[in-house]
């Protein structure tokens, strides 16, 4: 039998909930963070996420998709007052259907598949937590291995971040380290078992662009913090510097979409594109 309880006021348990949305510490405190959205909650179950809360509006008719959702989950069900999924929701237009409390995973650099192919990006302390979300789409969206975030940066499970990945947070790996000394330290792992892999900044001021660099190579591509760029630990560390050629009176690109463009071209080339000779 599946667990059903039911939340009409504002009690420890709604205040738990609230505090998963706002509050960093409690979330990893807690080790879980709420998720909104029908594509997120969607794919967080298909894929195997750990949901140990399904939240729906008591006050709704359910959609077949709710329903469906509900039935398939397997877990704790909590009927909730729709003013409070208002509260929750993070939506103007009014009250979610569902929501979803999903433990958050291990930050662990072993969850991302290594081998020939290897590709993923490192975001280094980024501040915003929607660029967070907009690389790890794009991540997906272009076939990357999986996102690193290191340093002192915006949260992964920031309710802005999980929204701005539109779901691939749960299709991606995502981990979070302190700085980056865990990364190289993985990386030499790999060079030992035989894949060489190149670590490759974006830089205004790189030797080379984008399209020069050979992508089809085991690569791991480091992005910087939105207003200082990369920094010097990591520019140290790379063994290639890239720019993307700009037109126009743009002075930069912001940081997130540097990362997908670099990220597109990587695909281009994989698919067959081949890099560009000058």
């Amino acid at each position: 039998m599946v667990a059903v309880l039911r939340v009409t006021t504002r009690n420890a348990r709604f205040q738990q909930w609230e505090a998963l949305l706002g509050n960093r510490t409690k979330r990893q405190r807690s080790g879980e963070f709420l998720v909104q959205g029908v594509r997120p909650i969607t794919l967080a179950i298909q894929l195997g996420w750990q949901v140990r809360q399904l939240l729906y509006n008591a006050d709704a008719h359910l959609s077949t998709w709710a329903r469906e959702t509900l039935d398939a989950a397997g877990v704790t069900r909590v009927a909730v007052a729709g003013e409070l999924m208002v509260e929750l929701g993070g939506k103007v237009e009014g009250a979610p259907e569902l929501l979803a409390v999903v433990a958050l995973p291990d930050d662990d650099l072993g969850r991302i598949p290594t081998g020939p192919g290897l590709l993923p990006v490192v975001f280094d302390r980024p501040t915003s937590p929607g660029n967070i979300g907009t690389l790890i789409r794009s991540a997906d969206a272009f076939g990357a291995s999986g996102v690193v975030i290191t340093g002192h940066a915006a949260d992964v499970y920031d309710p802005k971040a999980v929204r701005a990945s539109t779901g691939s947070l749960f299709s991606v790996p995502v981990v979070r380290v302190p700085g980056h000394r865990p990364v190289l330290d993985w990386v030499a792992a790999i060079r030992a078992d035989g894949v060489e892999v190149q670590v490759v900044g974006t830089d205004e001021s790189g030797a080379a662009e984008a399209t020069e660099y050979d992508f089809t190579r085991p690569t791991l591509l480091v992005v910087g913090n939105e207003t200082s760029g990369l920094s010097s630990a990591w520019r140290d560390a790379c063994d290639h510097l890239i720019r993307i050629p700009m037109v126009g009176m743009a002075s930069s690109l912001n940081a997130a979409t540097a990362g997908s463009v670099v990220l597109y071209e990587a695909a281009r080339q994989r698919a067959g594109g081949g890099r560009v000779r000058r």
